[in-house]
Parts: C-alpha cells; sequence; structure tokens
C-alpha cells in the first residue's frame, strides 16, 4: 500500500470524526500538551517500555483498559475509579482488566513535572498507543485534551461492553450505540493479534473434540484438544495467547488464524464462521488476513474513532490528581 495515501486516509478519518460530531470532538488535538507539559511523552514512553520489558503483554492490556474506558461514559477515564460501584470491579473487568499500577506511575511523575494539568483519560489514551507500537504495530499521533469524568458507571460496564459470548450481530450493535460501525468491530477485534485471553472466556467452545461432537465445529480440532488440556482442573484461570501464532507481536495473524478455525473466543471466530457475521464480517477478515499493511492503516483509523468517543473537553469533568478517585 501506498503509504502517503494510508496518511492521508487517517487525516480525512479525523476530519469526518469532526465534521459529523461538531463540538467537543473537534478539540482534541495532537499538540494539546506541547507547551504545558512537554514531558509527557518521555514520561509516558519510559513506563511504558518498562512495563513491557517486564511483562510483553502490559501492552495488550494497556490497549484493552482504553478500550473498556471509552465504551463507558466516553474515555473519560471512569474505569479508573476505585469504589465498590467502580467499572473496574463489573463483570466484564473484574480480574481482567490490568495496567492501573503502569497508569498510577505515569500520573505520578507528571503530578510532579506538571501538576494537575495532564488527564488519567489522555494518560490511558496514551499509553495504548505505546502498548500498540512497541508490540510492533502502527505508530499514530494519539489525539489529547480529554478531561477525567467524576463518576464511574458500573451498570453500563455490565451492559454496554461487547461480551466474547454474543453473537456477532449483538457485539455489532454495541459498537454502533457509541458510533462505531462494522468495519471498526473488525479492525478493533485485531487488537487480539496481541494478550491472552482466561479459560473461562472460551471453555464453553470445549467438548470431547471430535470433529463430530464438538460444542463448537468451527473451533479447530487440534487446537480444542490443546485447549481442553491447558484448562483442565484450573478454575478457568489459566490463561493462553489470544493469537497462537505470534502472541506478543502486533500482525494480521490474528485474521489468518481466522481463515483455518483458529480464533480463541467464539466472538472473534464469529467474524469468519458465524451465519450472523459472514455477510458483513467475513470479506473484511479476508482482507486484512491478505493486507497487514491495509490493517494497520485501518486500525489506525478506528483507534481515532474510538478515542473520540464522548470527550468530556473545555470546563466539564477535571483533571483529577489521582486517577483513583474524584478530587
Amino acid at each position: 500500500m501506498d503509504h502517503s495515501y494510508c496518511r492521508l486516509l487517517l487525516v480525512c478519518s479525523v476530519l469526518i470524526v469532526c465534521l459529523s460530531n461538531l463540538g467537543a470532538r473537534c478539540q482534541l488535538t495532537d499538540d494539546f500538551y506541547d507547551n504545558t507539559c512537554p514531558q509527557l511523552y518521555s514520561i509516558v514512553q519510559q513506563h511504558v517500555f518498562a512495563a513491557m520489558r517486564a511483562e510483553m503483554r502490559m501492552g495488550a492490556s494497556l490497549l484493552r483498559l482504553h478500550f473498556h474506558d471509552c465504551f463507558v461514559n466516553g474515555c473519560d477515564g471512569s474505569i479508573l475509579l476505585d469504589g465498590a460501584n467502580g467499572e473496574k470491579f463489573a463483570l466484564p473487568n473484574k480480574n481482567s482488566v490490568r495496567g492501573f499500577d503502569v497508569i498510577d506511575a505515569i500520573k505520578a511523575d507528571l503530578e510532579r513535572v506538571c501538576p494537575e494539568v495532564v488527564s488519567c483519560a489522555d494518560i490511558v489514551a496514551l499509553a495504548a498507543g505505546y502498548g500498540v507500537l512497541f508490540s510492533g504495530g502502527p505508530y499514530y499521533d494519539v489525539l489529547l485534551g480529554r478531561r477525567d469524568g467524576l463518576v464511574a458507571n458500573q451498570s453500563g460496564a455490565n451492559n454496554g461492553l461487547p461480551s466474547p459470548f454474543e453473537p456477532i450481530n449483538s457485539i455489532i450493535q454495541k459498537f454502533n450505540a457509541v458510533g462505531l460501525n462494522t468495519t471498526d468491530v473488525v479492525v478493533l477485534s485485531g487488537a487480539h493479534t496481541i494478550g491472552r485471553a482466561r479459560c473461562a472466556l472460551f471453555s464453553n467452545r470445549l467438548s470431547n473434540f471430535s470433529r463430530t461432537n464438538s460444542v463448537d465445529p468451527t473451533l479447530d480440532a487440534t487446537l480444542a484438544v490443546s485447549l481442553q488440556s491447558l484448562c483442565a482442573g484450573g478454575g478457568g484461570n489459566q490463561t493462553t495467547a489470544l493469537d497462537t501464532s505470534s502472541a506478543d507481536v502486533f500482525d494480521n495473524h490474528y485474521y489468518q488464524n481466522l481463515l483455518v478455525e483458529k480464533g480463541l473466543l467464539s466472538s472473534d471466530q464469529g467474524l469468519f464462521s458465524s451465519p450472523d457475521g459472514v455477510a458483513s464480517t467475513k470479506a473484511l477478515v479476508q482482507t486484512y488476513s491478505d493486507d497487514g499493511e491495509q490493517f494497520f492503516c485501518d486500525f489506525v483509523s478506528s483507534m481515532l474513532k474510538m478515542g473520540n468517543i464522548s470527550p468530556l473537553t473545555g470546563s466539564a469533568g477535571q483533571i483529577r490528581k489521582n486517577c483513583r478517585v474524584a478530587n
């Protein structure tokens, strides 16, 4: 693919987001902190790099943290808030969403050099971008200028976050509800090229693994046997790579796996194999399995769109001093 075309496409994507959502969304820019906190990028880079050097999986965890934040109340850092009613304790997030300590460490350093300037929501968005980059994925200029929300929304997390057990059409509807389309579903699912999942999230697909008597006939039989061995007797908490081909590398192998029934979650494999998803998603899976550059280009475009879901800007919200509690 012509890289200049890809850059032009990304610029157009940002303009389209602004023109179709006049107001707050257009206030996000890629140079928001250049004068008020120029140390921002180096501090976030250092912490994300160190965290991934200690545990490569952290790149995927930070990316997921951003996704789960934006889908509930918009990209406002509400997933970071502590408390019994916090989003982090919702069923899709409990014992699952990670990276809070990394965000805390970044925030502590930023408060020392530019106090009460950088929002927790922006830290999450920028950390996710570096998590992608340091995993081998595309670089993109993260748009910044979000402010932090004051309250969490646990019920919103329970009801609004896509589930790996849902049919594809239901997942598409949840994306539509926050302004994302079917292409965004397939592209952002490609984030599963990195990271791991617990057995509890895919054990519903496992049976005796004969091709004629499996719970899920779209799961490769050899992979199913391996997963059954992994998950036996562990209470559902053992983990395995979402992308069995290149677990820690951001590439298009995720889509290639779907072509041969090696998607780990039913929501992954459903993009290619499920009757309710085939018409709208199968062709995109095929495209990205063939063209890694196209996937990278479209992934950046979808990440920019996702990062622009209902941000708080201007005088709305606040800049939290501690990401876990409102000021």
